[in-house]
């Protein structure tokens, strides 16, 4: 869906917004630490660059995705010279240092801080956030280039060429599929795999986070017996699209033109309930719109036709390509078009990539602040430039003064 770029309304600054640093707004030193601890990686003593300086290293790789990792270090810290610590050294550590310092940490920390930290932001007052009384959620999936060495290949392999048989793509892939909060987006849930692991797999994996304030739409991929009753049994309300090879018999017809059915178990289907699923089908297609497929078939567990009549599904549906937008502000703004994971070994690459989704909720953190503090009444955080709050992200780092750099003891 085509969104109109803006700057904030006059008199805001998006600076007011980010005094304390884009970063420790959206994770707490104390919070840091904790993950740290639970997680066994907490400095055992004082270091050049000691383990919570290095959480926040790997957040601002993200957000200087093209500059050397040298010149992101020295963007990050020079905000906590200030302090007049000596621990820290006149110059960024070595290209070799800073990256024994991030094989220490491992990627465990910054995934413990994910799922500490992130979830849904959007308030009631959010516009564009909720239909009826449910906080409209999506689901999808894509894969992320990462750098070519062979450890990287063996531990996620790589999809297969178009250019002939036997011929695989010129990257490794991670794959990734997220559930995205639509009103902000947010990733507000997600998880990672080789890209041999299935979107099934990773999506059975995410759907438990979701609650019954939700309504979950997603594309015909991911409709299957399985993952339905995973997604249902969180009592949250879902909204999917059916191929057209999908059997849906028709039980009952319903006065707003959709119809009752039900998922049935078959034989690739692991559950061991095997009863079917009451489920309501709503068929609908579009007139003069080019390029429109012929009929879609949305398959929702919201039963009652009062509740979410067909008329207003079959527009709510194709709020799903939010999540493309939130893909492309993931992959093409923050990591840049054309550009892989720069990480050399398979730790270091997850830890990259949880760093990339934590940059990225900070920023959309921070949009949904600015658009809901606007003047003089909340605006559609998506009506707001995501490259723009990038670039001020970029240019307030370095003046972050709320990292201590030499852990306890440090004045924060």
């Amino acid at each position: 869906m085509a969104r109109t770029v803006a700057m904030l309304p006059e008199g805001v600054r998006l600076t007011d917004h980010i005094s304390l640093g884009v970063l420790t707004a959206s994770f707490p030193l104390d919070t840091v630490k904790a993950v740290l601890a639970r997680t066994g990686r907490e400095s055992q003593r004082e270091r050049d660059l000691p383990a919570h300086v290095m959480v926040y290293y790997a957040i601002a790789l993200a957000l200087y995705a093209d500059v050397s990792t040298r010149e992101t270090l020295r963007c990050l810290l020079e905000g906590a010279r200030w302090l007049g610590e000596s621990v820290l050294d006149e110059e960024p550590a070595s290209r070799s240092g800073i990256s024994r310092a991030r094989t220490r940490l491992g990627a465990r920390p910054l995934e413990a801080l994910y799922r500490e930290v992130v979830g849904p932001v959007a308030a009631k007052g959010t516009p564009g956030a909720w239909y009826r009384d449910w906080r409209v959620m999506s689901l999808d999936g894509s894969t992320l280039d990462v750098s070519d060495t062979q450890a990287n290949t063996r531990a996620f392999g790589r999809p297969a060429s178009s250019r002939g048989v036997n011929t695989t793509g010129a990257f490794p892939q991670l794959r990734v599929v997220g559930l995205l909060e639509n009103g902000t987006h947010v990733i507000a849930g997600a998880e990672f795999g080789p890209y041999r692991t299935s979107e099934h797999e990773l999506a059975a994996a995410v759907l438990p986070r979701m609650t019954a304030e939700m309504l979950c739409l997603a594309d015909r991929g991911f409709l299957g017996f399985d993952l339905w009753r995973v997604a249902g049994a969180t009592g949250a309300a879902l909204v999917w699209r059916a191929p057209s090879s999908f059997k849906l018999p028709v039980r009952e017809r319903l006065a707003d033109g959709s119809y009752r059915s039900e998922l049935r178990w078959n034989s690739f289907c692991k559950s061991d309930d095997r009863s079917p699923v009451p489920v309501r089908v709503v068929e609908y297609t579009f007139v003069g719109v080019p390029k429109a497929k012929s009929s879609y078939r949305l398959v929702t567990n919201i039963l009652e036709p009062e509740r979410a009549p067909a008329e207003e599904l079959a527009p709510l549906y194709h709020e799903r390509w939010e999540m493309e937008t939130a893909f492309d502000e993931f992959k093409t703004h923050l990591r840049g078009s054309d550009r892989v994971l720069r990480s050399k070994t398979p730790e270091l690459v997850r830890q990259e990539a949880w760093g990339f989704l934590l940059a990225h909720y900070a920023i959309r953190t921070l949009m949904h602040e600015a658009a809901l503090g606007a003047i003089p009444r909340a605006r559609d955080p998506d009506t707001l430039s995501f490259t723009h709050t990038l670039r001020v992200a970029r240019r307030t780092l370095p003046h972050v003064a709320a990292i201590p750099p030499s852990g306890p003891g440090a004045v924060g």
